[in-house]
């Protein structure tokens, strides 16, 4: 217990929430990490499908089942290369594909959800484009119930220069 008298508990369901991007794929391993730290959670992988504005005028709003087949299939291929193999044994994976807006999306998922913990990559958009437009991992790290780790994308050249730097 701490100083306020909560005790930390162990995470039993992380979100990993990703834009296919290559900071996503980086942020992974973060989520797959905290997935090993805490043994027997489920780590979800949630993708946030936008649905573009000019729909909503024809009023045609569709689920993910009926997602186009070629669109799924992508996502699928997509899911296979870049995650599933990065998956330890051991570490349970459920994969979620959600249509709307990404922030909403993964405020909803992770509420509904009883979701732990949200792990989300930041891609490092300049500050007027920021105040502007606002962006996805601000929006949920203001808003979310439980902790956030938002990975910056300047992080992974850190990283890389580090070990760089290393000695083999």
């Amino acid at each position: 217990m701490d100083e306020s008298g909560v005790r930390p508990r162990c995470f039993r369901k992380i979100l990993f929430c990703t834009d296919f991007s290559e900071n996503a794929k980086f942020a992974f391993d973060f989520a797959v990490d905290a997935a090993l730290r805490n043994k027997g959670c489920t780590l979800v992988l949630l993708h946030a499908i936008h649905e573009p504005d000019a729909q909503f005028w024809k009023g045609y709003v569709y689920g993910v089942g009926d997602l186009d087949p070629k669109a799924r299939a992508e996502i699928d291929r997509a899911i296979d290369a870049d995650y599933r193999p990065r998956v330890p044994e051991g570490v349970g994976l459920q994969i979620e594909l959600r249509v709307g807006d990404a922030a909403q999306v993964i405020l909803d998922f992770a509420g509904e959800q009883s979701v732990d913990l949200v792990v989300l990559g930041r891609q490092g958009r300049g500050a007027i484009a920021q105040w502007l437009l606002g962006n996805v991992a601000g929006k949920v790290a203001r808003r979310a119930l439980c902790p956030v780790m938002v990975v910056p994308q300047a992080f992974k050249a850190r990283v890389a220069a580090q070990e760089a730097e290393s000695p083999a």
